[in-house]
């Protein structure tokens, strides 16, 4: 058995290789490489990405439902707690409520629906946050306005106190700046303030 040994460069030359000759297929050989991996890449984020939107965009679970409206639901036993997080042992209107809520889910009710009818049978007051139509837009509006409105009273406030005159004073008092008996005053108050 014969054993080949490669001694460099100078061994290929022998045998028809030079570096000239060998250097561009290499290029092509490596950039045809790198295309294809960046090919590749791209395909798999493709991919990724498409399974990201398929999963975000697939219909919530029945359970997922189930969360969502009872956090989006007061308790009516008056402890002003959110449907599913009502904590009092044995609260009657809350085990009412979620066992009509699945009764609902169930039945296959879409989420509007299902609202309206809480909101038939126990008042608006079911429902945690108000709604966006009619007066209860007020409730949406009124925090931002407010804060908006102590904002602006706030830099009135400033500007007004620090635009002030100078006081005014009686005719003919003039306060010299600069007179041997207020600074005489001066350092007596320094002299005893020292100390």
């Amino acid at each position: 058995m014969r054993r080949i040994v490669n001694k460099g460069p100078e061994d290929l030359k022998g045998r028809g290789f030079s570096r000239a000759e060998i250097a561009p297929q290499i290029a092509a050989a490596l950039a045809a490489e790198g295309a294809r991996s960046t090919l590749k890449r791209a395909l798999q984020a493709l991919i990724l990405t498409a399974a990201a939107f398929l999963l975000l965009a697939a219909a919530p679970s029945p359970d997922a439902r189930f969360h969502d409206l009872g956090h989006r639901m007061m308790c009516t036993c008056g402890c002003g707690q959110i449907l599913l997080e009502c904590n009092h042992v044995g609260c009657q209107p809350s085990e009412k409520m979620i066992n009509q809520l699945r009764a609902a889910l169930d039945k296959g009710d879409n989420d509007d629906l299902i609202l309206q009818g809480f909101v038939q049978e126990y008042g608006p007051v079911v429902i945690a946050a108000p709604t966006t139509t009619g007066f209860n837009r007020v409730a949406w509006i009124m925090p931002f306005a407010v804060l908006a409105l102590g904002i602006a009273f706030a830099v009135h406030t400033v500007r007004t106190w620090k635009n002030r005159p100078e006081p005014a004073l009686a005719d003919g008092i003039v306060i010299p700046e600069h007179s041997p008996e207020l600074d005489t005053l001066r350092a007596r108050a320094r002299k005893e303030t020292d100390t």
